[in-house]
């Protein structure tokens, strides 16, 4: 599991064997939740911050600072 950033505590990580929709997780303290990319034509058109099975998702405020650092970082992560 690749990691790409830490932001406010928050790893941000991808498997290297995952599936579509493109997708980083995002974890804190046990917690976890996902950032989907939704391309359309390859353009980026929307973020969606869902909660990973089986895990307890991250507060409010870490899925903001989840979609936010996605958002910033969102052509790199498409990239990689």
């Amino acid at each position: 599991m690749p990691k790409l950033y830490e932001y406010f505590g928050i790893v941000i990580m991808f498997y290297s064997n995952e599936h579509e929709p493109i997708h980083v997780h995002g974890k804190c303290q046990g917690r976890e939740s996902k950032a989907e990319l939704i391309l359309v034509d390859g353009v980026i058109v929307s973020i969606n911050c869902i909660n990973a099975q089986g895990k307890a998702s991250l507060s409010s405020p870490e899925l903001a600072n989840l979609k936010e650092i996605v958002t910033a970082k969102s052509s790199d992560i498409v990239q990689k």
